[in-house]
């Protein structure tokens, strides 16, 4: 009753093509799960004979149609066990076909090119979490014999049902994956959401000095804006200059005391460099008369004082001895200084243990012996 061929005879050869017409179910039917992971079908023994007849190439492919809704896929066949006028296929495949238990299909005998490019289309993100996704493909696709643009075909792995959509092939819209090199492209999974980009962050602006901000708001922005930033700027710190900031070293090799550096600022010690500015040559002569006037005073108020006794050879003893005693011969060394008014008594330090130590030693103060005898 539903098969037919080419011509629409039994046993007509129909130009070698294939045509009949089943009731299809599920392969759940033959208590054979494992012809789910595939796309092969299971056709009656009487089909076999038939196929012989027309002398169809291996391997025997065949497309799928329900006429009814105009949905169409390709398969292959796995056995020729099936009751007469029925055939099994997996259940995705009656999905796809969006046939129920108990439809009619029509079978066509169909060669089909083999494949050299697919893209596929996961529908979760879950297939990106699989370790080796491209070696599950492959094992998966031991069991397919073809692929249709348009189907969903399932992998199952790890216990779990993973769905592919074919959304693209090469070199047509039906392929052969038996026996051939497939080069394997995969799309973004349907639930894929592109992560959102966030803006770099912008650098605050820098904010304009004083001086530019008051000279590029004209005339008036010169003395107000210009002012006002440049007021609240704090002044620049004035260069200082340390005098005696290095580190002294003593001759006889004793240690030296801390040296503390005098903080003298860079403006004083330019302007005493210099002698003042606008100053006529009156000026300079007077100055010049002073600093020998007050070098003259130094040196005379220096004269004048008594000298401290030390170690002394020659005619400077009797010096020391009349400074000490206060004799008159001394008063003529500091006559100069008599209209002076005295300069006030000293006051005396105390000496420090070098000095003493000095003062203990004296030079040639031992026995002397002469050559004569």
């Amino acid at each position: 009753m539903f098969g037919m061929f080419g011509g629409g005879g039994y046993g007509g050869g129909g130009g070698g093509r294939f045509e009949a017409s089943y009731r299809c179910y599920p392969v759940s039917f033959l208590d054979k799960p494992e012809a789910e992971r595939g796309d092969k079908i299971f056709l009656p023994p009487s089909a076999l004979d038939r196929l012989a007849q027309l002398h169809i190439d291996y391997p025997m492919l065949f497309q799928v149609e329900n006429r009814r809704d105009g949905r169409s896929t390709h398969c292959g066949v796995l056995e020729f066990v099936a009751d007469e006028g029925m055939v099994y296929m997996p259940y995705w495949m009656m999905q796809n076909l969006l046939l129920q238990e108990g439809d009619v299909v029509a079978l066509r005998s169909a060669t089909l090119p083999k494949g050299t490019f697919v893209k596929l289309q996961p529908h979760s993100t879950d297939f990106l979490d699989i370790s080796n996704p491209r070696a599950v493909l492959e094992t998966t696709l031991r069991n397919f014999s073809c692929l249709t643009v348009g189907d969903t075909i399932p992998i199952n792995y790890n216990n779990k049902k993973y769905f592919i959509d074919i959304v693209e092939a090469k070199p047509g819209a039906a392929i052969s994956v038996i026996e051939t090199d497939c080069n394997v492209d995969f799309a973004p999974p349907l639930d894929y959401v592109e992560p959102v980009r966030q803006p770099p962050q912008q650098a605050a602006p820098m904010a304009a000095d004083g001086p530019a901000a008051g000279a590029g708001a004209g005339p008036s922005g010169a003395g107000g804006a210009g002012g006002g930033a440049a007021a609240e700027e704090a002044p620049p710190e004035e260069p200082q200059f340390f005098a005696f900031a290095g580190t002294g070293r003593r001759l006889d090799g004793k240690p030296a005391g801390e040296s503390r550096p005098v903080a003298i600022p860079a403006a004083a010690v330019g302007t005493a460099s210099r002698p003042a500015t606008g100053a006529g040559p009156g000026s300079g002569a007077a100055s010049a008369a002073g600093s020998v006037g007050s070098a003259a005073g130094d040196a005379g108020a220096s004269g004048s004082a008594p000298k401290r006794p030390g170690k002394v050879f020659g005619g400077n003893r009797l010096q020391a001895k009349l400074a000490e005693k206060g004799a008159p011969g001394a008063g003529g060394a500091g006559s100069g200084a008599a209209a002076r008014p005295p300069a006030p008594p000293k006051k005396e330090e105390p000496k420090k243990e070098e000095e003493e130590e000095e003062d203990k030693w004296k030079a040639f103060t031992g026995k002397g012996y002469t050559l004569k005898g």
